[in-house]
């Protein structure tokens, strides 16, 4: 129920342009608000900071897929889960790219999605920087436990990959690094990254999502020991969306990563991880190697972005 406020009748001109109705009521006017309640919620979303507008709305974005594949592995058995997961996968990306619709929303959509048709230049540096990302952090994986001993937590996440069938453990980390390619890059690098990128530039909104990326990923029982190859990842991966000013590059890249993350760091499905620390060891040839392999990788990927022009992003309102 709306409250009616009491105004008096000098202070009507000032009220007639507010979607206000009107009561006579002796020398006042019962003013009853007519605005919608939706636009009222509206309303206030437009008010708050625009950080925290897109760190929350980028969030929910990831979260509705990831979130639809964690139901379904629930609700269904595999293999069947994964044949399932296709059809809110498929509705996922059409309605967060905007996709076939008209309309002030769905084209906001379509520019947080950044669904802009790439050239083959574009998709060749695109795809080359996708690649030589995933060759960059799984060297700097490697790095990172020569450096410091492996915990053995870190690749007992997944513990149900290891006791599947071969042909259907290939099947569940294929689909499950595809869902979080598509939602994590979509989430972080589309509806999170690209208003802050129109108002505060390219440098600000990669290092604001690398951090809440980071955060986020505190929940997995995997992430503490390398923090700082999350955080390097999406840098990384906020610079491929820039420059590209597609996130597709990106999906393809992140799930590709996944998969390998999925097969050998997360689990022991395609192998153990037996090195011992340079502490131990000395800086042998299999770690200057991994080093060599960290720096050209890293060389490629920012001489590809180089080959690539970057477009301004285009926003509407936020």
């Amino acid at each position: 129920m709306e409250r009616n406020k009491f105004v008096r009748l000098p202070d009507l001109g000032r009220l007639m342009a507010h979607g206000t109705a009107y009561l006579c009521h002796k020398n006042f006017l019962i003013v009853k608000s007519t605005i919608p309640f939706h636009q009222k919620i509206l309303r206030f979303w437009n008010h708050l900071p625009l950080l925290l507008r897109a760190g929350i709305s980028g969030f929910l974005v990831s979260t509705i897929g990831v979130s639809f594949w964690a139901a379904d592995l629930q609700l269904i058995s595999l293999p069947w889960a994964i044949v399932t997961m296709l059809i809110p996968l498929w509705g996922y990306l059409k309605f967060f790219s905007g996709s076939g619709r008209a309309g002030q929303y769905a084209k906001i959509r379509r520019i947080r999605f950044r669904a802009v048709k790439l050239s083959s230049k574009a998709w060749a540096w695109g795809l080359a920087g996708g690649i030589l990302f995933v060759v960059v952090v799984q060297a700097s994986f490697v790095l990172t436990f020569r450096i410091i001993r492996m915990p053995p937590a870190f690749a007992s996440g997944y513990p149900i990959i290891d006791t599947l069938p071969v042909w259907l453990a290939w099947l569940t980390i294929i689909m499950a690094s595809v869902v979080a390619g598509i939602c994590e890059e979509t989430g972080f690098r589309g509806y999170m990254q690209v208003p802050i990128e129109k108002r505060y530039g390219s440098i600000l909104s990669i290092l604001f999502v690398s951090v809440i990326f980071s955060l986020i990923h505190l929940t997995k029982v995997w992430a503490i020991p390398i923090i700082p190859n999350i955080f390097f990842a999406s840098v990384l991966l906020g610079i491929l969306a820039v420059r590209t000013n597609s996130l597709l590059p990106g999906i393809i890249g992140h799930s590709i990563l996944d998969v390998f993350d999925y097969s050998f760091w997360w689990t022991h499905f395609s192998g153990k991880w037996e090195r011992q620390t340079i502490f131990k060891t000395g800086p042998d040839m299999h770690f200057l190697f991994w080093c060599l392999i960290f720096l050209g990788g890293l060389g490629g990927f920012f001489w590809s972005m180089s080959k690539l022009a970057r477009d301004p992003v285009k926003l509407g309102d936020n």
